[in-house]
């Protein structure tokens, strides 16, 4: 009886690690298993790993544009207040340009009206001058006959007062003719 129960025993000590190996053939299995899958894993966490690598890698890269392009936005916002203020100024100096030659215009405008009126008295000027000039030349020709005139009639007073003075002499001789008869004739009487 002993026998048998130690067979009995042994057969089920045999079933147990019968059991026990089949467990660990499935452990074994399951392990291999849970390798290849720890494996897999791995090797797509590396894969993830390097994809987030290259995702920070590119995420740096568009930071590091972006900050660049941020800059040059601001340069730009910069340049285009720069540009702004001076095309303001450009305006303003357009304007004041515009309203120098507009009075510079005017001014044109009055000094050729002056000129054309200042044109018209020197014409005005020149012709009185040529009358007048006209007129000089008719007085300097009437002077000079007048002188002329004036020398041939103190010409002729000269030779009226000499044929004067001559007929007063020969009055005087007449007269004196006539005295000298007349005492003769009152003699004879």
């Amino acid at each position: 009886k002993e026998k048998a129960e130690l067979d009995a025993q042994l057969s089920e000590i045999e079933e147990r690690v019968e059991d026990v190996s089949d467990q660990n053939r499935q452990m074994e299995s399951k392990k291999m298993k849970a390798e290849q899958e720890c494996d897999e894993m791995r090797k797509e966490i590396e894969a993830i790993s390097l994809k987030l690598s290259k995702r920070e890698k590119e995420k740096q890269e568009v930071e590091d544009k972006l900050r660049a392009m941020t800059e040059e936005v601001a340069v730009n916002d910069e340049l285009i207040g720069k540009l702004g203020r001076e095309k303001k100024k450009l305006e303003e100096l357009n304007a004041q340009t515009l309203d120098d030659l507009q009075s510079e215009e005017d001014k044109t405008q009055n000094l050729t009206k002056l000129k054309v009126k200042l044109e018209q008295t020197l014409d005005d000027l020149e012709d009185n001058l040529e009358h007048d000039k006209k007129i000089r030349a008719d007085v300097d020709r009437v002077k000079r006959k007048l002188e002329n005139d004036l020398k041939n009639a103190q010409d002729l007073v000269v030779e009226l007062e000499r044929y004067k003075v001559e007929l007063e002499e020969k009055q005087k001789k007449k007269e004196f003719e006539i005295n000298a008869l007349n005492t003769k004739v009152e003699d004879e009487t």
